[in-house]
């Protein structure tokens, strides 16, 4: 599903125009965003939980050479699906 069509699946959802569904899917995802740059966690009952997670630094190898190369430490989102989703998809 892409961005546009889940738009308009709100929208038909909670009857609104697609512009607002569309800022308010923005705002959400927005929010979460921040949340995640200031290293809080965002939990959404039954859908998830989405947090930074850190990377420790590691050895890695240049595939195209096969040369030793250092890979930084690193801060990456993660999700983790709630208990209804994974229900939901099994």
């Amino acid at each position: 599903m892409s961005k546009t069509e889940l738009i308009e699946l709100i929208a038909a959802e909670a009857d609104i125009s697609n512009a607002k569904a569309g800022a308010a899917l923005n705002a959400i995802v927005g929010g979460i965003t921040d949340a995640l740059k200031r290293g809080d966690s965002v939990s959404l009952v039954g859908f998830g939980t989405f947090s930074v997670k850190s990377r420790a630094a590691r050895t890695g190898r240049n595939p195209r050479t096969g040369d030793t190369i250092q890979i930084a430490a690193s801060k990456v989102p993660g999700f983790k699906a709630g208990k209804t989703l994974k229900d939901a998809v099994n």
